[in-house]
């Protein structure tokens, strides 16, 4: 059996190698499934407990802003390593929670590129659209990651590749 730092330490070279692998100057576009919510099932009951309440995760609470729903999902102790986000849930809340609530949340709209569960880790990779930095008139696409860890079917724990902004 592989050990717990070695099972994570994989996980985080297969998101990176993501990242990078959009990152080219050449390349074909990052595009996502025709059905994302399909990527959020697995044949292990665990790991199809912990994407589901990711698929909630992506869905109801970034994509729809329920974040009054976020007990639901999240760990009071959420330990956030996006520099722009606090940790704690209710540090989460405060920072997304201002925006606007859509009504309805029958569907996930957010193109998905992946969704990879090992243990209590479930990784989602997603396309992203960049203005060009040498042509601001041109856009390209990359790819983007957030990864969970769950305890109890909530996420306790973030990663994504965010960094500051540059003032």
């Amino acid at each position: 059996m592989t050990s717990e730092p070695v099972r994570r330490a994989r996980l985080l070279v297969i998101a990176a190698f993501f990242v990078a692998a959009g990152a080219g100057a050449a390349q074909e576009p990052v595009v996502g499934v025709a059905d994302p919510e399909s990527l959020f099932t697995d044949s292990n009951p665990k790991l199809n407990a912990n994407k589901q309440a990711t698929l909630h995760i992506m869905k109801d609470l970034l994509q729809c802003n329920h974040w009054d729903e976020a007990d639901k999902w999240l760990t009071a102790r959420y330990v956030q390593h996006n520099p722009n986000v606090a940790s704690g849930r209710d540090g989460v809340v405060k920072f997304f929670g201002t925006r606007p609530k859509t009504p309805t949340c029958d569907k996930l709209t957010t193109k998905i590129v992946a969704v990879l569960a090992d243990g209590d880790l479930v990784t989602v990779v997603i396309p992203r659209e960049q203005k060009d930095p040498k042509d601001p008139t041109k856009t390209y696409t990359t790819t983007w990651f957030d990864m969970w860890r769950f305890v109890d079917g909530k996420a306790d724990e973030h990663w994504d590749p965010a960094t500051k902004p540059i003032r």
